[in-house]
Formats: C-alpha cells, structure tokens, sequence
C-alpha cells in the first residue's frame, strides 16, 4: 500500500505531505483545487508519463517521494534482483524528479533505475483506473493473465511448468536455426574456416612470443651500444690502467683496520665490504655478457620478417597473439560442427521434437483448466454486474485458438494454445464485442469497477486509484459503486476521487482538497477531515455551498447507513 506521499513543486503544489490509511480513502473538494494532480503525482511514481509541464513555475525540477509496503511475490522478487534493488521490510522508497530542461531521475531505495523499470515495477504496486483509463482490463494480451491469477493455485503452477517447457523448445529451435544453411552459404562458410584454420596452425604461434621476439630485437639492434657500456663498465671496474674494485678493496682493508675502535668506524668498515662483494660480482656479471654476446644479422633479419608476418595475421583475427590463438580455437571447433552438421541437426530435431511433444501436452491441460475457470470467472463477474444494476449486461470469457486462421494444430506461444479475449453485450439483443471495443463512459465505468471487485483479490495490486469512476450516476447506482468499492477495499488500499456523497460516506479516510491563493501564486493544501467535518463536506456535495440543516440532518444519516454497512463487510 501507498504509505505516504511527499510533493514538491509540482503543478500548483508547492510543498506537501500526506500519510495514508490501509482501507479505503477519499479526496474530495472543489473542481480544479487539485485532487487529480494528487494522482497525477503518483501516477509518475509508477512510471506514467512525465512532462516538464509538471514542474511548478518558477522552480527547476519537482520531486516526488512515495513510500510504499508491498506483499512479496514471485515476479516482484524476481524483478528486485533482476535490476539489483535492495529492499527490507517489504517496503520501498519510490523518488522521482522532472527538471525544467527535460531529464528526469527516478529511484527506487536509493538505487538509480530507468522509467522501464519503474514501470514495471509500479505495475506491482499501484493500479490507476479512470473513466477514461483503463489500464491493463483493456489489453487484450492482459485477459489470460487476469483469468489465471483468478483460477486456482495450480493453474499458476501448470501455467510455470509450460513456460519452462517452452522456453526450452525455443531455445532448441534458435539453435537448430543457426545450423541451418543452404549448400551455397555452408560450402562458403566451410572455406572461411578451413582457410583461417590452416593459416593460423602453419604459424605455429606460441603465447607471449611476440613479446620475446621484439625483447630479441632490442637487443640486437642495439649491439654496438650495448658492447660499449659493458665494455666501459667492465674496464671501470677491474681495468689494467685503473681497477675501481681494487680501489674500493684498499678503503676497506684501512677501515677493518680500524672499525673495532669507534662503533661508527665498523659501519663504514661494513658497508664498504658489502659495497666491495656487490660490485665484485657485478663485474662478474658484465664479463659474463660480454662473453655471451654475439651479433648476428642473419637471425635479426629473421626476427624482423616473423614480427611482419604476426602483423598481418593480428590485423586478420586479432590484436595480439593470445587473440589470434583464440580465433583459431573458435574457428577449429566451429569448422568441426559444420563438418558434423547432419549430427548436430538431427540430435537437436529430436530433443525439439521431444519437448514440441511434452509443451503441447501442457498447454492442453493448461487450456482445459482454464475453460473451467472462464465459467466460474464469468459467473463472478455476472453477479458483480447484477450488484450494479447491469444485470442485463452479458459478460464471456472468448478463446480463440490459433487453429482458427487455418493452422493444423494451435500455435504453440507464451502463455499455452489460448488467445484469450473478454466480450460483453451491455444491451439485450445486441451481439457480443470486444471488452476494447466497448466505449461508453459510465456503463465502463462499472464494468471496470465489477471486474476490479474480482480481480483485486487475486492480482496482489497493493494500491488501486479509482479516479472519478463514479462520474455520470446517481441514486441507486451510486451506492452500489459505493458498496463495491468498499468491498474493494478489503483486499487492497483504495484511493477515490469522488464527487458523491455516497462514495465518500463510506470512506475510512476523508481528505479534503482545496485550492488557495497567497501573494498571487495558487497553491493546493490537503484537510484531513475528522466526523464533524465530514457531515459538512458530504452535506456540501449534496446541495452545493448553500448547507441548510437539513442537509446536514441527511449527511448524518448518510455516514450513520455507511457506518452499518461497513460494519456488515468487515464482518463477512
């Protein structure tokens, strides 16, 4: 459920905050004092639309905030790890901004996440519906999905089942597809690969040997240079003329001699015998490269042609050795499958043959299951619309096979072998049309509202909106929308825009919306209305801004009748 709403510059909202009930809550007030805004407002929490028209005049951005308490499911708690958002407690901080210059920001607990995604995820969460919007009652693809969430737990199961098998039996059908190709492609393919192979394995690539040839390089371009400061080093060191190590021998003989009188003495005596070993095996190194080195340019030619020879094959298949080698074992393995093409085609056609056999196998029992709970769905939905006064309205669950475009056999699909669509008839004698079709405003509006009454208990929506859905009726009628949205709101959090006093009786929260004007600028505030207050404002949409005591006299009345009656619902 909704748990609170904070709204900040936003349309002629500049600064509110609003806690809400479990139950059914109603706003109600003036024409244009802002109760659609309230919704717009948290509409946009769900992913609707945004618009940089939102944005109150004057400021940068508008920021929205809704906390909401969700009841765990599966697809909800797969979504939260799909898109890694963290949520304890069962409960999310939903933030959304819209800056003046178009860019909106939207975050769920904290976690930067896309309007997709929000969407997705307040699709969970919140179901707006009003006169004219009617959300997912009136997408066709929605109906099997609506219809197997009103049946029992193990169509939901049967339905899991299928899926899985399904998704098996396309994944087999993209794999066999790719082994598919005509002679002309597969002999082309064939002499791609055999030629990369070949090509590669006469190389005779090692790793890291392009590292080693150029190291070689180096070293052998640089001949000259090298013989020269090994030379100097060596005849520095232990030369005829002048033999710095038999300099340094003398410095430290004359400190050994002494080092035992003063403890800074043995030091220097210390250091200058590390210092005399260090360079005497340094010395012994450079004789030793010297003595190594050889200059050969026959091998420095050969080194030269190898590297070229790699440049051409890195700008064919890669961009250093490891990549090439890499390439060659794809290609390699892929040339032996296309070589066992046959093999491979025929041992996939029978493992998609296999699990064709077992998902169509599902689907059926899937279908049948279905078609009895369409019965029961339709027999709901017809007393639901009796309880409106519609009784004459006809309601169906429609299922229309794929076989009827002239297949053998139906189409295997996502949701089983059904194309599963709701029809009505909202007058005797007419034939039935498609729910989508269907466009008369308040006759929809009850329909909408009966199949909300069905749906709400199964769908697991924490929050619906009804947004003026009770426009156009009156009497009779208008309790009944009453009633039945107040049983709604036995199973969801219900909050309705109203502008009758029957609807609003029956409320658990009244708030009160209306419309100021400070230093010239329009702003909307929000009254929770207490049982005094709320005789008043039910009196005032009885008979308009003229309250007489009689109206009053009816208001009470009014909320005493609504009183009993929620009582007799909680009871049930």
């Amino acid at each position: 459920m909704l748990e609170s709403l904070r709204i900040n510059n936003f349309a002629i909202i500049e600064e509110l905050f609003l806690d809400f009930k479990e139950g059914m809550t109603v706003l109600t007030g003036e024409t244009g004092a802002g109760k659609s805004i309230i919704i717009d407002a948290v509409g946009l929490l769900a992913g609707g639309r945004g618009s940089t028209e939102f944005v109150r005049f004057g400021s940068k951005k508008c920021v929205l905030e809704g906390e909401f308490s969700f009841r765990p499911s599966a697809e909800l708690m797969a979504l939260f790890s799909e898109h890694e958002i963290e949520h304890e407690a069962n409960t999310l901080l939903v933030q959304r901004e819209i800056f003046t210059s178009g860019r909106t920001v939207c975050r769920i607990n904290g976690s930067i996440v896309t309007i997709a995604v929000l969407k997705e995820i307040g699709s969970h969460l919140i179901d707006i519906h009003g006169q004219n919007e009617h959300q997912e009652l009136m997408v066709t693809e929605y109906h099997s999905h609506l219809l197997d969430y009103f049946g029992p737990k193990e169509l939901l199961k049967l339905k899991k089942e299928y899926q899985d098998v399904f998704h098996d039996f396309k994944q087999l059908t993209r794999e066999r597809d790719q082994w598919v190709f005509n002679e002309q492609e597969l002999a082309q393919r064939l002499d791609i690969l055999r030629y990369q192979v070949d090509e590669i394995e006469a190389a005779q690539l090692h790793p890291n040997e392009e590292e080693e040839l150029l190291e070689e390089e180096k070293k052998l371009a640089n001949h000259q240079a090298i013989v020269e400061a090994l030379s100097s080093s060596y005849a520095a060191l232990q030369g005829e003329e002048y033999s710095g190590l038999d300099s340094v021998g003398q410095a430290m003989e004359k400190m050994a001699a002494v080092e035992n009188i003063d403890e800074s003495f043995k030091q220097i005596s210390e250091s200058l015998s590390t210092a005399f070993f260090q360079l005497q095996e340094a010395a012994s190194d450079i004789y030793s490269e010297l003595d190594g080195l050889e200059y050969d340019e026959e091998r420095l030619n050969e080194i030269e042609t190898r590297l070229n020879f790699i440049q051409q094959l890195k700008r064919k298949y890669g961009n250093s050795v490891e990549a090439i080698l890499d390439h060659f074992e794809k290609s390699d393995k892929e040339l032996k499958s296309l070589e066992n093409r046959e093999e491979q085609v025929d041992g996939l056609s029978k493992k998609i043959k296999t699990a064709q056999t077992q998902a169509r196998k599902l689907a059926e029992e899937l279908s049948a299951i279905r078609k009895e709970t369409a019965v029961e769905l339709e027999n709901s939905i017809q007393e639901q619309l009796k309880e409106l006064y519609m009784e004459k309205v006809k309601f169906q669950v429609a299922f229309k096979g794929p076989e009827a475009a002239g297949a053998d056999e139906p189409v295997l699909t996502e949701q089983g072998i059904d194309k599963i669509e709701f029809f009505v008839s909202t007058n005797p004698g007419e034939p039935l049309k498609a729910l989508s079709k269907v466009a008369s405003g308040g006759e929809l509006s009850r329909m909408m509202l009966a199949m909300k009454t069905i749906f709400s208990q199964s769908q697991g929506i924490t929050s619906i909106i009804f947004d003026e859905v009770d426009t156009g009726v009156s009497g009779r009628v208008a309790q009944a929308i009453a009633d039945k949205i107040y049983s709604v709101a036995k199973h969801s959090q219900v909050l309705c825009i109203t502008h009758l006093p029957q609807v609003a009786a029956m409320a658990d929260q009244h708030l009160y919306i209306k419309k100021t004007t400070d230093d010239e600028r329009t702003q909307t505030s929000v009254e929770r209305l207490m049982e005094n207050d709320r005789v008043e404002e039910i009196a005032r949409m009885l008979s308009g801004d003229e309250l007489t005591q009689l109206t009053k006299e009816t208001a009470s009345e009014l909320l005493k009748l609504a009183g009993k009656k929620k009582e007799r619902v909680k009871k049930k």
